[in-house]
């Protein structure tokens, strides 16, 4: 009964513990002699709210068949984002594709989820919790998706770059000016 009510939203976890959201349905129509013949175009993202997020878009002559293949296709695009204290991101930085470009800030605890919603369907599977988002340029769900998308790639943690330098975290953090 619980699966059932789970199913019924647009967001719901399955087996393997991956969110499922529903960021858009396109309908088309192809107008033959008979009249007019309509497909679905779905943008799907998955995730599993602990930093890994994935993005997939499927086309169908019905809707269910559309969010299936999105769907299938987003599990298979899975990329693992680092973040700082499990809740936001650690710098901040630029996605830009085709004519979408996003700006994504981390922000301290309590601030939220503050993006439009194609970037916050991506935000809430990837588990994020405080980030701060503008979306510059298109306003098209799958640029803007696919924007964050190439943002969160480029995303580094201080312990990476640290070992990449060969050099320790708080050489690669430094330390603050004190304000004196």
């Amino acid at each position: 009964m619980a699966n059932e009510q789970n199913a019924k939203d647009n967001n719901f976890k399955d087996e393997n513990e991956l969110i499922d959201k529903l960021v858009g349905i396109n309908r088309v129509a192809k107008v033959v002699k008979g009249g007019r013949r309509f497909g679905f175009a779905a943008l799907v993202v998955v995730g599993d709210g602990k930093g890994r997020v994935g993005v997939g878009s499927g086309k169908a002559k019905e809707v269910p068949e559309a969010i299936r293949k999105a769907t299938d296709k987003a599990k298979s695009t899975l990329i693992k984002v680092p973040l700082k204290e499990g809740r936001t991101l650690h710098h901040d930085i630029v996605g830009i594709f085709g004519a979408g470009k996003v700006n994504l800030r981390s922000a301290p605890s309590g601030t939220g989820i503050i993006a439009g919603g194609p970037m916050r369907a991506v935000f809430e599977t990837l588990g994020i919790q405080d980030v701060v988002a503008k979306s510059i340029g298109s306003s098209n769900p799958h640029n803007m998706v696919k924007a964050t998308m190439e943002a969160l790639k480029f995303m580094q943690s201080p312990r990476s770059i640290a070992s990449k330098r060969g050099k320790k975290v708080s050489e690669v953090i430094g330390k603050k000016p004190s304000a004196e």
